[in-house]
């Protein structure tokens, strides 16, 4: 009973995912796209209409009306290319090739982006048809009703908002670094220097990179999911939240990929003995924690930001940050007073305390205040540049 109740519920996850929630949309646009060009044209088959509202409908509203547009452009402009190309030559193989290299220029010029092929894709099922005029128009028809199928289709139905997908790829990455951290924390603590695990913790912390890149990906449709979208109050400052949050732990992955590094390279040089020595190695254990909880509790705040709870958010970063500087001093003091007494090494020590200045530099609540005002201003500042009519418009009504 309990396995048919979790294939259940992941069943009910999986509807809500991007891939599935593209195919539900897609297939019913498309389906209904083809009936109302059944019904407004005298094509026996139009699947121009269908394959329209198919690519024209996406996941987010932005795309979707941003994509309805180029592609009707495309379509159009490639179908008075082949319009005019059959007034003066036929069809033959010097033609094709001269009307192919015509509609894709003309496709760069139009500005229709990926829709770029679609201009010479009209062109030739144009020209190489013999009514021209009739065709142009059937296909021009079929397009605009597929378009307007697709745009309508994500006006009626809203399309989902992707920011709770995103908070929790932002809390992954999070986890994923203070895991690397409590690793470290585990290692450093070994007897003696524990090469080959800090390889793959070094291995690990590269690995953060890519795993970046795939946030960034989830932190980009969400951002398109919110703009233009009726159901998000703030779109700007969720879009500036999540941006900045990520940009934050983007630079602490590679602090921490440096800092692995370091790691290592100090139990290489120790490898018959302790990484670091009995009374130090306890204070650097509870420093690498506190930034381990500090990241944790940063990426809480920020998806609190776009939900609730953000003062409560707040204050366990606070809490975090202070016990990971009052570790920080005591680790440094330890390190000093051991560096008098034998200074081998002691560029890395160095550097290891200079890389736990920067995180929490990076995760300083004052700095992230800081660089959400000076974003905010800069989006207003644009909007301003590009609407200088509507901002003092909205100004006046303001008075």
């Amino acid at each position: 009973m309990r396995d048919v109740q979790e294939q259940i519920a992941d069943l009910a996850k999986r509807g809500t995912e991007p891939i599935v929630v593209q195919l539900l949309r897609s297939s019913a646009a498309a389906t209904l796209a083809y009936m109302a060009a059944r019904w407004l044209t005298d094509v026996p088959a139009p699947l121009l209409a269908p394959l329209t509202a198919l690519l024209v409908v996406q996941v987010t509203l932005f795309a979707t009306l941003t994509t309805g547009v180029r592609r009707v452009n495309a379509v159009v402009v490639g179908v008075l290319v082949a319009t005019g190309f059959s007034a003066l030559v036929g069809l033959s193989w010097w033609s094709l090739g001269l009307l192919l290299v015509t509609a894709l220029t003309v496709g760069h010029f139009a500005r229709v982006d990926e829709f770029v092929p679609e201009v010479a894709i009209s062109a030739m099922l144009v020209l190489g048809v013999t009514q021209h005029t009739d065709t142009a128009l059937d296909r021009v028809v079929e397009t605009v009703i597929g378009a307007v199928v697709g745009l309508l289709f994500n006006l009626i139905i809203a399309p989902p908002v992707w920011v709770s997908s995103a908070s929790e790829d932002i809390e992954e990455q999070a986890h994923r670094m203070r895991d690397l951290l409590v690793r470290l924390s585990e290692e450093i603590c070994q007897e003696r220097a524990p090469v080959p695990a800090l390889a793959d913790e070094l291995a690990r912390a590269r690995q953060l990179d890519q795993d970046v890149a795939q946030v960034d990906a989830s932190i980009t449709q969400a951002e398109e999911s919110v703009r233009l979208n009726p159901r998000v109050k703030e779109p700007v400052l969720t879009r500036i939240v999540l941006r900045t949050g990520l940009d934050t732990l983007e630079i602490c992955v590679v602090i921490l990929r440096t800092m692995s590094r370091t790691f290592l390279d100090l139990a290489n040089r120790r490898q018959d003995e302790p990484l670091l020595p009995p009374d130090v190695a306890p204070a650097m254990r509870e420093l690498l924690t506190n930034l381990a909880g500090a990241v944790d509790s940063y990426a809480t705040l920020i998806t609190s930001q776009v939900s609730t709870a953000a003062d409560e958010a707040e204050s366990f970063l606070a809490i975090e940050l202070d016990a990971a500087r009052i570790s920080r001093e005591h680790v440094a003091k330890l390190l000093l007073a051991r560096i008098q007494q034998h200074p081998r090494q002691w560029q890395l020590h160095g550097a290891l305390l200079a890389e736990v200045d920067r995180m929490l530099n990076e995760l300083d609540i004052e700095k992230r205040s800081m660089h959400l005002a000076e974003q905010l201003d800069q989006v207003a500042a644009e909007s301003r540049e590009k609407h200088p009519r509507l901002h003092k418009l909205t100004a006046l009504t303001r008075r």
